[in-house]
């Protein structure tokens, strides 16, 4: 619609209608709020029934849409597909996959009669303990905004919105409300804030939501710098701005930042000293501390979005989406991302081995986190189900003492899942202790089978994050019994022992790595989690995904030392001290060794590097190589090149991920020839007022991994 027809539209609005616009109409279905026309949904914007504008529906989720699968007096289903969770998507460095999964995503989303995708993620990994990072994809923010963009794009071509968020510097759960992020200018502009730029510029979202945090003392919300200056003056966006659901405190200083709808309205329903939105707006608007103005220009803002929804257009969804074919988008996607620690050469296994399967995991499969980044889907494979679907020849005996034991634990009270007041939203999930098996049974077990895989999980999610202490970062003291005793155990029997995490951020791996055989990291691969794991061991799949993510030796060597702020018993600032050192970028300048870097990921076989070429164009840097597949089993390489930039006057990280391709699956002996372009403006450095780039010598560095440099080339500046 061309924009004289927004501001016709906007010109016949009353005050009151345009308010209308800018509000949300609270949770929908609680708090005595009308259901939404699509159970389960975020959020509603307001109808305006005499100018024939809709509501919209907001709905989440980074793995899949999150919506209710049932609904009051109808005995149909409504699910939607759970994806691999977004840590698990960047795992597979495959922008093509990324597009894929929004596609699949998109669809459902329009199919089910939401109109905006509450979607990607984009928050940085600073610290492994954040509770949401599984909704997050790296400490990277080129790996972030290429992923986000890619899926954004996927979703969006399916006639539906996308909305980025939490904008920005959103890496805790801990008081997330009003935690004040204080945060260098160079930090912000390289790290935090570079991963939404180049989603902004590469698929031009309907929507970017703004965080809870304060950001330098100014909640996000409320930030005009943000908002305008950044995202707006600079980025040169041109959809709107919504906030992040009951943010801020202040919604006439939202709507002057650039914060152009509050989300979901009514907060005072959660909170009695905040008054109904609505009636603050209208009445700044009325006395003269708002003007008119800003408020048409917020309202054009989401029209023009609006205007180009299903809602909007009248579709006339079919609530039945091609669950079917999601479902084969959901395993390809998280076969690509399962990444292999270790391995000795025990695995893949053949089929006819005989498999144990220790941790109560194997049946309380993880298939994603908690909060907004949930999913409803039809069914999840758990990793006994999959194993067994898969004809592999598992201990049925064992099966069925962990099938009983995780019953009758779940019915004793203290293990009960509990739910807070959002219901579903925030489970409370007890973890089962592991160390019911005695030496005895797994003599036994160790007698009858060739392997021995360890499942060790954990979940997290909105609202609370990790622990660095046992049962968390680190292994309880139960779980380290037993991969103790399984280990010694089934050794002495010549058997081989593997750990799988099911787990959606680092734990530590360092202390027990030694006792086991080989080390799978299966993340939460969503409704297909089984499936994926049973072709992974037996080598229908080589594994092909490379960490997004630094896994530390220790917790107390990652950089960002001060999470979740202070004062520690009810953080109210947090500062990133640690600059722009994050993840890589401090373990590899200042020589910490991690116990896996970023990049890292085995395969089955094996990749060689060559013909190396360097080329600068003056705004391009072109960079071509050769890999080639030297081993037996066909697989897929992710190739990644760091820039190391020259010495000057302003301190580096030793090297940047500046490009990365995921080859074609290749068979022996093929070849495949990688281009990548690195643009001469992404090598600069923000120099507290402006960006530069620092004359000299660059150094090229193409690896598989952050720290398995393969070939080394030049270019000058």
């Amino acid at each position: 619609m061309p924009l004289e027809d927004f501001n016709e539209i906007v010109s016949k609005m009353t005050l009151e209608e345009k308010v209308s616009i800018v509000v949300g109409v609270g949770l929908p279905g609680l708090f005595g709020n009308a259901p939404s026309r699509v159970p389960g949904a975020a959020g509603e914007t307001h109808p305006i029934e005499r100018l024939r504008v809709p509501s919209a529906v907001f709905a989440d989720g980074p793995a899949g849409l999150r919506i209710s699968p049932r609904r009051e007096g109808d005995e149909l289903t409504y699910h939607a597909t759970a994806f691999p969770i977004e840590t698990m998507l960047a795992s597979t460095w495959n922008r093509e996959i990324l597009e894929e999964v929004g596609r699949a995503v998109g669809e459902e989303v329009r199919e089910y009669g939401v109109d905006i995708l509450l979607a990607p993620a984009m928050n940085i990994h600073r610290n492994p303990l954040c509770g949401r990072n599984f909704e997050y994809y790296s400490e990277d923010p080129l790996l972030t905004g290429e992923m986000a963009a890619a899926f954004v794009r996927g979703v969006q071509s399916q006639g539906v919105g996308s909305c980025l968020k939490h904008f920005a510097a959103n890496e805790q759960e801990t008081n997330r409300f009003f935690i004040d992020t204080v945060v260098s200018e160079r930090a912000l502009r390289e790290i935090y804030l570079r991963g939404f730029e180049i989603a902004v510029r590469k698929s031009k979202p309907w929507a970017v939501m703004s965080a809870y945090n304060k950001l330098n003392g100014k909640y996000c919300s409320q930030n005009k710098w943000l908002l305008t200056k950044v995202l707006r003056e600079e980025w040169v966006f041109e959809d709107f701005v919504m906030t992040d659901w009951f943010a801020g405190d202040n919604p006439v200083e939202q709507m002057e930042a650039g914060n152009d709808m509050i989300m979901p309205g009514k907060a005072y329903q959660i909170n009695p000293k905040r008054k109904d939105e609505r009636e603050e707006i209208l009445n700044a608007v009325k006395e003269g501390r708002l003007s008119e103005k800003i408020l048409d220009r917020n309202v054009r803002n989401i029209l023009k979005v609006l205007i180009n929804s299903p809602s909007f257009k009248g579709y006339k969804y079919s609530n039945k989406p091609n669950l079917d074919a999601h479902a084969r988008v959901a395993y390809k996607a998280g076969a690509e991302g399962v990444i292999l620690l270790k391995n000795d050469g025990t695995l893949p296994i053949s089929v006819d081995k005989r498999v144990a399967l220790f941790g109560t995991g194997q049946i309380e499969t993880i298939k994603g986190g908690t909060g907004s980044g949930d999913t409803h889907p039809r069914y999840v494979v758990s990793l006994l189900e999959g194993v067994r679907e898969r004809g592999l020849k598992i201990d049925e005996e064992l099966a069925k003492i962990y099938i009983k034991y995780v019953g009758e634990m779940r019915n004793r009270e203290e293990y009960k899942v509990r739910w807070g007041v959002l219901g579903e939203f925030m489970p409370i999930v007890p973890r089962l202790p592991e160390g019911f098996l005695s030496e005895k049974d797994i003599e036994r077990f160790a007698e009858n089978n060739d392997v021995a895989f360890i499942i060790i999980s954990r979940i997290s999610g909105e609202g609370y994050d990790r622990r660095p202490e046992k049962g968390d970062f680190y292994l309880s003291d139960d779980e380290r019994s037993l991969v103790d005793r399984i280990s010694r155990i089934f050794h002495k029997y010549g058997r081989k022992v593997v750990a799988v995490l099911n787990i959606g951020s680092p734990v530590e791996v360092v202390s027990w790595r030694g006792l086991v055989d080989a080390i799978l990291l299966i993340w939460q691969a969503g409704q297909e989690t089984g499936r994926i794991f049973a072709d992974i061991i037996t080598g229908r799949i080589n594994p092909s995904g490379k960490l997004p993510t630094t896994f530390p030796r220790d917790y107390w060597d990652v950089p960002s030392w001060n999470f979740p702020g202070e004062p520690r018993d009810n953080p109210q600032v947090v500062s990133y001290d640690e600059g722009i050192y994050v993840g890589y970028r401090y373990y590899d300048t200042f020589g910490v060794e991690p116990a896996y870097e970023f990049g890292f990921g085995l395969s089955y076989t094996t990749f060689k590097y060559g013909n190396l070429k360097v080329e600068n164009t003056g705004n391009m840097v072109k960079i071509s190589f050769e890999i080639t597949k030297t081993g037996s089993f066909p697989g897929k390489e992710v190739a990644q090149v760091y820039i190391r930039a020259p010495r000057g006057v302003i301190d580096k990280p030793f090297q940047e991920l500046k490009g990365f391709h995921k080859t074609s699956l290749l068979n022996p002996g093929e070849t495949e020839k990688v281009e990548i372009e690195i643009s001469v403006d992404s090598l600069a450095i923000y120099n507290g007022d402006r960006w530069i780039i620092e004359k000299g010598r660059y150094e090229v560095r193409v690896g598989s991994s952050s720290r398995d440099i393969r070939l080394i080339g030049s270019f000058t500046i």
